[in-house]
Parts: structure tokens; sequence; C-alpha cells
């Protein structure tokens, strides 16, 4: 922690295997035993997806370590784990192993602390918030998460930052999803605060044995989860790792607002235009991490 107790952002320019091992040998501290790492697999031949470089290079040096992630509720060849399996294959991520958590179904994870914060609010609609959320089963095997993001702007929730990657990308495919997103896939606050809520059990469960990676590369306004996304319009800016889940997005979101105005205004319009920032404003109302932070430079 830095000096008045700000959270670190290790950050660097250097977008390589390089520049990425310095920053995770800052930030893998409580990462031990058998190793998930969670990235957005993305759609067949996504037009914006990292470079397969940056994970493998990582990959080759995290003992124990498996790629995890979770099918999708929306129609896709990643609806379905046979055909999420060929998606991975092409777009290159079966040099490692990689498991498919929900593909034995899904386990409820409950979410500390909830039904008291819930029962103290007087602006909460009942039914509209999580108190557990079912995540892929196999996500139990696991001693530690990384979660390897690729910061982008998001249809739904403004920006997909390492929250998103959790929130939704751990959800079960076919039930958890569903109870962030919600029936008919409606949009605004009580879906940001959701898929925090969603996020928030899963930094529980790994408490002290979890980090951050925010990848600030081809950052389209649309997800990797879109097969037709939108080309990038803003600079490229570096790497993030943080132990703390708010510092680091808020961190990245702040790189973002910071860009000059004729390249940042399609990312910055998306997130405003969906309320994006509230996932930053509710992670802290839910004790998830400090806002405060020191960008330490590597």
């Amino acid at each position: 922690m830095s000096p008045g107790n700000k959270s670190d952002v290790f950050f660097t320019k250097d977008i390589s295997v390089e520049g990425l091992l310095k920053i995770y040998s800052h930030i893998n501290k409580g990462i031990t035993g058998k190793i998930g790492i969670k990235l957005h697999t993305g759609e067949p031949h996504g037009p914006n997806l990292l470079p397969i470089e940056l994970i493998k290079g990582l990959q080759a040096t995290v003992p124990n370590s498996t790629i995890v992630e979770c099918n999708v509720l929306y129609k896709s060849p990643r609806y379905e784990t046979a055909t999420h399996r060929e998606v991975i294959k092409t777009n290159g991520f079966d040099f490692c192993p990689v498991d498919i958590m929900d593909e034995e179904g899904d386990v409820m994870l409950p979410i500390p602390g909830m039904k008291e914060f819930l029962a103290r609010g007087k602006d909460f609609t009942p039914g509209t918030h999580l108190t557990e959320v079912a995540v892929g089963k196999h996500l139990l095997n696991y001693d530690s998460l990384l979660v390897y993001t690729h910061f982008k702007g998001h249809i739904m929730g403004g920006f997909g930052g390492s929250l998103k990657n959790i929130g939704i990308g751990i959800a079960s495919g076919h039930v958890g999803k569903e109870m962030v997103h919600g029936k008919g896939w409606p949009t605004g606050s009580n879906f940001l605060e959701r898929m925090v809520e969603s996020g928030k059990a899963t930094t529980e469960h790994f408490k002290g044995h979890i980090t951050y990676i925010n990848v600030l590369k081809n950052m389209s306004v649309d997800c990797d989860c879109d097969a037709k996304g939108a080309p990038p319009k803003c600079e490229d800016i570096g790497i993030l790792g943080s132990t703390d889940i708010l510092a680091i997005d808020k961190a990245s979101v702040d790189l973002v607002y910071g860009m000059p105005a004729e390249k940042k205004h399609d990312i910055v319009e998306r997130i405003e235009s969906r309320s994006g920032l509230r996932q930053l404003e509710y992670m802290k109302i839910l004790g998830m991490g400090n806002s405060d932070y020191s960008i330490v430079r590597v």
C-alpha cells in the first residue's frame, strides 16, 4: 500500500511479454497453488483481440496455471461447450489447458454481507439485486485467480475492465449470466449493480489470492463478445496491474479520460451513455477496493 493508504497500481507503456512479466512480478505474491487465468477468449476471429503472444508468454511463467472461461448466454458458438472449444482453438488459446468451468454445471457462490446490506438500504427494489450467483462449478477447483483483462468499451456496461471480466465472465453461461443480466437483458443501474455484486462473490471467494492485469490496447467501443466490433479510434496506452480491483479499473478509466479529446471521444461517449462509471461507484459502496491509488511506473 502506498503512503496515505492509497492502493498501488503498477503501470508500463511497454505492451509486450517483457512488460507484462514486469507488471506481474509486482502483484503475484498471493498467487499460489492451482491457478486459474481468467480471460475473455472472444468470438471467432474477433477483430480486436489482444495478441495471443502476450498471454502465451505470461502463462508459460505461471506454474500450475490453466486458462479458465465459461459459456455465454447469447446466441453464439460459445453457447455450448463443444463449439466453444472450437472457438478457443480458432482464436489460438489452445496452447495450454483451458477449463470451461461450467462444462459440468454450476454452483452457487454467496456474496458475503449482501443480505444485510440490502436490508439496510432504502432504495433497493426487492428482487433486483443478488445475494448469491451461479458460477462455473470448476471454479472451486482453483486456489488462486489471475484476472487478465482486455480493457475496452462494452455495449451494456460502458466499459469492460477487471470487474466485468469476473462479474459476467465467471457467472455460468446459462444460469449465472441470466441472474446478472436479468430476463430480457435490461440495461441501467440494476444491471451494473448486479454485475458488481457478482464480481464481489469472486473477489471474496479468492480473497488474498486474486490479482488483476488490464491491457489497454486495441480499445474499441465494443467488447470482444462482438464478432464485428468497431475498429479502435484511440491509441494504445499500456499495461496496468494491481491487487485492488477498484483501483485498477478506476486507473484504467482515468487514463482513457486523459487522452486527447479526438481520440477518447467515442469510448468516453460509450462509457457515459451506459452510465458505466456506476461500476466504480458501486464497487466503492460494497467495499471492494480503494478509489485512491498511486501509479507506480515499472
